[in-house]
């Protein structure tokens, strides 16, 4: 099995390590620093409980350098992908799989949904439809990440927390690619469910990334500290209700309530949302994604959010003054 993991930071650094060091034939495409690094001294990953280990699988930036892949795992954040459709087309064969492992509303999330909106793209994710026609939804697997998984300097990785990575195709079926995957990763010490519902686990992690990210930016809030103020907690259960009646209309099955799936979130405690990470630290921040395309799923399912529209307009501007979104 070739694995290429595109966009070696943290997660992808946990993927790529945790199956090169099961022996895996792998390759990590990052830049800068960090790959020098990896090239010069390996892949050094760091755990709480048990001892460092350090691989060293074959890191590049140049994508045409690596040859045909049996899966390419992409864990760039979503505004990021569009961009390396053409570099990443060195790396695909007939029966590549193209593993999106990324927060947020996936580019082929109308590919094999089925109804009236089959083979729909959306904008806000896949602007002028770069991937769906440059990677193509046959060749899409979902992936939902639930490690935490941090660089620490350049070349280290440090595994925070978690080490489940729910994988399914967009039918839902349980095809030999799929099955295939998840055994590999099982069999680098990872958690891997098949899941025959990939959209409904995308929209459990959605919602509160949705719900709780700008929330976070705007006000420069921990989970927590939103969990503490009543009227910061009552706009958040209004954006879930929101969000929820967006991925209903889509035929999404929330397993939990908004109660229980946010009251969970605040005593998380004084954890920064990624968003609010990216912010402090000067990196574009992943709003399309997280945000704007919900908004953009409402339009197409008739379901109003005047609420999220509000949040989205400001977390867009505080971006924007930021140097951190597009004018």
């Amino acid at each position: 099995m070739k694995v290429a993991i595109y966009g070696a930071g943290a997660i992808g650094a946990h993927l790529g390590g945790m199956l090169a060091k099961n022996g895996v034939d792998v390759s990590l495409i990052a830049r800068g620093p960090h790959l020098r690094a990896i090239q010069d001294k390996g892949l050094l990953m760091k755990f709480h409980h048990s001892d460092d280990v350090l691989v060293r699988p074959n890191a590049t930036d140049n994508p045409a350098e690596l040859g045909l892949q049996d899966y390419v795992i992409v864990t760039l954040k979503a505004h990021q992908s569009p961009a390396v459709v053409e570099l990443m087309q060195p790396l695909l064969g007939h029966n590549t799989a193209v593993v999106t492992a990324m927060n947020g509303v996936p580019w082929w999330y109308f590919h094999r949904l089925g109804g009236e909106h089959e083979g729909r793209t959306l904008e806000s994710v896949d602007p002028g439809r770069v991937q769906w026609n440059g990677l193509g939804p046959h060749r899409a697997i979902g992936m939902v990440v639930h490690p935490a998984v941090e660089i620490t300097a350049p070349g280290v990785m440090q595994h925070v927390e978690g080490n489940a990575y729910q994988v399914g195709e967009p039918s839902g079926e349980k095809t030999g690619r799929v099955t295939k995957l998840a055994e590999a990763l099982v069999d680098a010490g990872l958690r891997a469910p098949i899941s025959s519902k990939i959209r409904d686990d995308i929209w459990v992690k959605l919602w509160g990334n949705l719900c709780l990210n700008p929330i976070s930016a705007l006000t420069d809030a921990t989970l927590a500290g939103i969990g503490r103020d009543d009227g910061v907690r009552e706009l958040v259960f209004k954006l879930a209700e929101e969000g929820r009646a967006v991925g209903e209309a889509l035929g999404a099955r929330f397993r939990f309530t908004a109660d229980r799936r946010f009251t969970a979130a605040f005593e998380v405690g004084e954890h920064k949302t990624s968003m609010l990470q990216d912010l402090e630290r000067g990196r574009p921040m992943e709003i399309d994604a997280l945000v704007t395309a919900v908004c953009e799923l409402g339009d197409i399912v008739g379901v109003d959010t005047p609420v999220l529209d509000a949040v989205l307009a400001l977390v867009r501007l505080k971006a924007r003054n930021a140097g951190l979104y597009p004018i």
